[in-house]
């Protein structure tokens, strides 16, 4: 199972095993992350699972599509690296993905 760090903003790290299949968000809520709300459940209706993909990482979690683009415009403190972390699917090839939670969910 492909491991992913998740760091919380205080620097906090916690690596964590994604399946294959599940979304980041997903992973997060099984495993407690701090700072990971996923108010909708998911389905890319709120910015509450915003995340910082680690500038390595950004051409293998791919690129925001429209809807996760206009949710994104809703989250706190955007950056060139944010993503929403229910729209990214865990596949064997992020093992060692490292995302940065911001300092607030909205």
């Amino acid at each position: 199972m492909p491991k992913i760090t998740f760091i919380e903003f205080n620097g906090t790290e916690h690596v964590v095993e994604g399946e294959v299949g599940q979304t980041l968000m997903e992973v997060a809520v099984k495993h407690s992350i701090p700072g990971i709300e996923a108010e909708c459940g998911g389905a890319c209706a709120c910015a509450t699972c915003h995340v910082y993909v680690d500038e390595a990482w950004l051409e293998k979690t791919g690129t925001p599509k429209d809807t996760e683009e206009d949710m994104l415009d809703f989250a706190f403190d955007v950056r060139d690296n944010s993503r929403l972390s229910c729209q990214i699917k865990v596949t064997e090839e992020l093992d060692g993905l490292v995302v940065r939670l911001p300092e607030k969910q909205y």
